[in-house]
């Protein structure tokens, strides 16, 4: 979307970004989440990096902080509150160790590494152990006085606790700087609270916690079951912290909860598999987090390094993949499914989420449609917890043109299916085919699987099919592969003998072709020429299943209706589950390489009868030696193979491209018959 209008896309960004930038410093009412603002944040970036002409002052990626809300005294910091370099994978770490390599040359480094928290970042300032002061990070240089409010949080010492070894921390100037959060058991507890008293749930924790500590009344945030965590500890003398280790002792010595599962490293390994080992235990922690802080122990190193901007040197922030980004609808297709269910897809701009690309999502129903008013050209929000698919979760609606119209869901039905007719039962919210039952699309589907230009199963015809599934032995295409000599020999029409060929048959075809797999699917548009085609772009299921929308594009013969149906049929979940179903009943589909077969780049068009073979053979065999078989005489046809009865039609197209026209004994000899 926005490279077709990049002014007008940048433009609506700017604005779009800088209302929630509002609401969330000036109203402290936040309306998005920060993974959301940073999606819409980073496309505008993207935007202005490849058009530098549509920069404008007044862009929320040239201004470095917004303005503060009322009703706080301003506080400078003692030394400024800095924010983290982002890293987000073992190669970025790597070059962070690098760069710092090179300015440090043969100084060994020992690595600290913690739970990043998200909440709101806050100093606590002692002075002689005293609690006198807290102040919010703000822009980094100046934050809001809410002593009055912080106070009332429980696991904040109002007076720092004596330790023996850490006596020093009492006297003087200590500053502590943490995070305050929600923990996610009071975030749910007190969204049941709000739920029971028909009030509207918060959004999240943090910016639940961070709106709660800018109340003007303590007496509000003390309702609310704010917690801190400590991460820092600063005196004036820095030699008194001589490692961040040391900061995180000396923290839990003077009675602040910190995180414990804070470690240090020798090397950049055991700091990796750290971050492994955090990647899935984090769901597990009480407060949320989106990674890791990476330091070094030393301080004296650390202060060495210097700062860039405002981000140290020496520490970076490793971000796990977000779960939450925004993306744009490039259409709604419609996928039929075994029960003659018609399932609403959305097509999305290709974008990252929770570490995989993302770009189709099931939209369930027409209800869930309307529910969401999700159209097509929207700017939506996606999200992905864990394993869980894809969905959409909202429409930014401030991005939607202003000539956007409703989806129409049965407008859409008769452009996509005009072939069909459906009606939506009483009191269901599922359009299906019209006239036909899901015994009957299951029946056609299951012969489709078996049938010659698919999986060639012998004996699976039609008859057969039908008593499988009438006596409810077959409930999806791979449960073909779960039958059992004896149930089939229940069956009226089936004997000792012809019911283990069946089974024998359907076992044998266990690794079929991944071209006659594909073609077996059913997909709407795909061709026995198209799987081939499919088959030898991708080279396996699991590649083409999450192929991209361009990459299936580029396929020969593949548009982009049928890149869109492909896309639609994968992203169906009765079709994610059956594929697995197929996997986990051992049926691995394989790949043989054609492409340097003797026929490669060659295509070939039969006219008229041949005497040797039928014609679905002579495909088969062509395509069997890297060839291409087509219906039709095209620009790019090589030969014309002209039998009994030739169409005259045919000759003349070939005549008018200069195809070759060959009778079957040339083509018998290219084929080595």
């Amino acid at each position: 979307m926005s490279a077709s209008r990049p002014a007008e896309r940048a433009a609506e960004l700017r604005q779009l970004l800088s209302t929630y930038s509002y609401e969330y410093h000036v109203l402290d009412q936040p309306s998005v989440s920060d993974a959301i603002y940073d999606s819409l944040f980073g496309e505008l970036k993207k935007i202005e990096a490849e058009h530098p002409e549509l920069i404008t002052p007044d862009s929320p990626t040239q201004r470095v902080g917004n303005a503060l809300s009322g009703g706080f005294k301003k506080v400078r910091h003692s030394s400024r509150m800095l924010s983290l370099n982002d890293v987000f994978d073992r190669q970025d770490v790597e070059d962070w160790v690098v760069r710092m390599d090179k300015l440090l040359p043969g100084r060994k480094h020992e690595f600290f590494a913690d739970i990043k928290m998200d909440g709101l970042a806050c100093a606590l300032i002692y002075e002689d152990g005293l609690l006198i002061q807290a102040v919010t990070r703000g822009d980094s240089f100046v934050g809001e006085d809410v002593t009055a409010n912080v106070r009332t949080i429980k696991n904040v010492p109002l007076s720092l606790r004596r330790a023996k070894g850490f006596e020093q921390f009492l006297t003087g100037r200590t500053e502590v700087r943490g995070e305050i959060v929600m923990l996610k058991k009071d975030f749910a507890k007190l969204n049941e609270r709000q739920k029971a008293a028909g009030k509207p749930e918060f959004a999240n924790p943090r910016n639940l916690a961070a709106g709660t500590i800018r109340q003007l009344d303590p007496k509000l945030v003390a309702e609310r079951p704010l917690h801190f965590r400590a991460y820092d500890l600063q005196r004036d003398d820095p030699a008194e912290v001589p490692t961040n280790m040391f900061a995180y002792e000396a923290l839990t010595a003077l009675g602040l909860t910190r995180n414990m599962q804070a470690s240090v490293f020798d090397d950049l390994n055991g700091v990796m598999k750290f971050v492994d080992n955090w990647d899935q235990k984090r769901h597990d922690l009480p407060f949320n987090t989106d990674g890791l802080v990476i330091k070094i122990n030393d301080r004296a190193q650390f202060a060495e390094l210097g700062i860039v901007g405002k981000q140290p040197r020496a520490a970076v922030a490793y971000k796990y993949a977000a779960e939450q980004a925004t993306t744009v609808v490039r259409d709604i297709v419609i996928s039929i499914g075994r029960t003659g269910a018609a399932t609403p897809v959305a097509v999305f701009e290709p974008t990252v989420v929770a570490g995989t690309t993302v770009q189709h999502a099931s939209l369930h129903n027409a209800d869930e449609i309307t529910r969401l008013d999700v159209r097509i050209g929207d700017t939506v929000v996606i999200f992905k917890a864990g394993d869980i698919i894809p969905q959409v979760e909202s429409v930014v609606t401030e991005l939607r043109s202003k000539d956007s119209r409703p989806f129409d869901f049965e407008a859409a039905l008769k452009h996509q299916y005009p072939e069909l007719k459906f009606e939506r039962p009483q009191d269901e919210v599922v359009y299906r085919v019209k006239g036909a039952t899901g015994p009957l699309l299951l029946k056609k589907a299951v012969e489709h699987f078996a049938s010659k230009a698919a999986l060639d199963i012998d004996t699976l015809g039609e008859k057969n099919v039908g008593a499988l599934v009438d006596a409810g032995l077959v409930d999806d295409m791979a449960d073909i592969y779960r039958l059992t000599k004896n149930q089939v020999l229940g069956l009226e029409r089936f004997a000792d003998i012809s019911a283990a060929k069946l089974i024998d048959a359907i076992a044998d075809k266990k690794s079929p072709s991944l071209e006659r797999f594909i073609y077996g699917l059913g997909i709407r548009h795909v061709g026995v020429q198209t799987a081939i085609d499919l088959a030898n772009r991708f080279g396996s299921l699991e590649k083409l299943a999450t192929a991209q929308l361009d990459e299936l594009e580029a396929v020969d013969g593949v548009g982009e209706v049928v890149a869109e149906s492909i896309a639609a049929w994968f992203a169906d979940p009765d079709n994610e589950a059956l594929l697995k179903k197929f996997s986990n009943l051992g049926v691995k589909p394989v790949h043989q390489d054609r492409s340097n077969g003797t026929l490669a780049g060659q295509n070939f068009v039969i006219t008229g009868t041949l005497q040797s073979m039928g014609r679905d053979i002579a495909a088969e065999k062509i395509r069997a030696l890297g060839g291409g078989f087509q219906s039709a005489v095209a620009k790019d046809t090589t030969y014309l193979v002209a039998g009994g009865k030739v169409g005259e039609s045919k000759l003349k197209k070939a005549n008018e491209y200069g195809t070759k026209i060959i009778d079957e004994a040339e083509f018998l000899k290219l084929i080595g018959e």
